[in-house]
Formats: C-alpha cells, sequence, structure tokens
C-alpha cells in the first residue's frame, strides 16, 4: 500500500496487478509505504476501513481516496497459478506444480478452495464498507497507459515503470466448460472488472 498524504490518495496493493512495479517507481514521492507483513502490504478495503482510515481521520485526512487496480480474472487466476508453480514452493500445499491450469480454476470455483488455489477474490478485496469507505478510482491492470495517466497527472510526475516479480510463463489454456463454471461461481469479480476504467 503506498500513501500520497498531500494528494490525498491512497493506492492499496491487489495481489497480482503489477504493485510490486508501482511501488519501486513511487517510492521516492510516496508519503508512507507498507510493504511489510503482507496482510498490512495487501490490505483490503476492509482492513484499510479498521486499521488505516481511524488513524489518518485522527491527523485530519477524512478524506482520503482510494485507488485499485484489477486483473481481467482469469489472467489474475493465472498470474497465481504461475507464481504458485516457482521451485521455492516445491512439496507446500500452495504449490500448483504438478497441477493442471483447469484443475487450479476448477479448485478456484469451488466452495472449499486447496490451499493451492485458495488466492481470495478481488470483489471482496474492494467490496465497500457499511459506512461508506469504497474504493474511489479503479481501473483495470489491462489498462496500464489510462492508470499511469492518472498517476502522473495526480502526482505530478513522469513515471517510468520497471518490471518485477514478473511470473515464469506456462500455457494457461483453459477449457471452455471451466471457463463457464468461473464465470458462473465468481460472476462477481467478473462484474468489478468490467465496471473499471
Amino acid at each position: 500500500m503506498l500513501v500520497f498524504w498531500k494528494q490525498k490518495l491512497v493506492m492499496l496493493a491487489v495481489p497480482k496487478t503489477g504493485t510490486s512495479a508501482y511501488e519501486e517507481a513511487l517510492t521516492p514521492v510516496a508519503s508512507m509505504i507498507v510493504n511489510d507483513p503482507p496482510e498490512l502490504k495487501h490490505a483490503p478495503v476492509y482492513r484499510y476501513n479498521r486499521f488505516f482510515r481511524p488513524m489518518f481521520d485522527k491527523v485530519g485526512a477524512e478524506d482520503m481516496e482510494l485507488l485499485a487496480v484489477i486483473r481481467e480474472p482469469i489472467s489474475w487466476l493465472g498470474s497465481w497459478y504461475r507464481y504458485r508453480q516457482r521451485p521455492f514452493l516445491d512439496g507446500r500445499p500452495t504449490s500448483t506444480k504438478d497441477i493442471s491450469f483447469d484443475d487450479f480454476c476448477d479448485a478456484y470455483a469451488r466452495g472449499d478452495r486447496p490451499p493451492f488455489a485458495n488466492v481470495g477474490s478481488q470483489a471482496k478485496f474492494i467490496e465497500p464498507r457499511p459506512n461508506g469507505v469504497s474504493v474511489t478510482h479503479l481501473y483495470k491492470y489491462e489498462n496500464q497507459a489510462g492508470l499511469i495517466t492518472f498517476l502522473e497527472d495526480r502526482l505530478n510526475i513522469a513515471l517510468d515503470l520497471p518490471r518485477t516479480n514478473v511470473s515464469p510463463q506456462r500455457d494457461l489454456t483453459l477449457s471452455p466448460d471451466i471457463e463457464a463454471k468461473l464465470r458462473r461461481k465468481c460472476a462477481d469479480d467478473f462484474e468489478v472488472w468490467e465496471r473499471a476504467t
């Protein structure tokens, strides 16, 4: 998570949406960088609302705006799948080493996900809170040009993004029946992505 105090902007770090590259590029102009532990770095709206917002409100920043980036859901799952094939996870229950992308997505679409497919939900990550706290600026990962333009204008900077934290390439072919199941069972994630800029 990155906080830009003077610009009254908080950039939430939705996992697998390129936030590591933005963190590296924007650290010099950020007022606060939360990069550890992962539970705070990747704080969803509900955790921001519970822990960070009250602190910001106490020091006069009641009107902070939230920025989040979300990725097309199948592409997002593909990034998680590839990430979890890295050798450091070999032998762990979260590894996808000997699992096909179809099997990974099928497991993700279940109600009770096994550890290797338990990667959360982008829709839940940005879910508005009952007190009205919600994401103000929601960008598609696939609209990097729009996101960069927004950040350059808002922060008054020129942005040069590095490539960081890139997962290994893998076959991400998804069978039509598994894709249909994903679209049915995870409709909220597809709907949220559709309405993003």
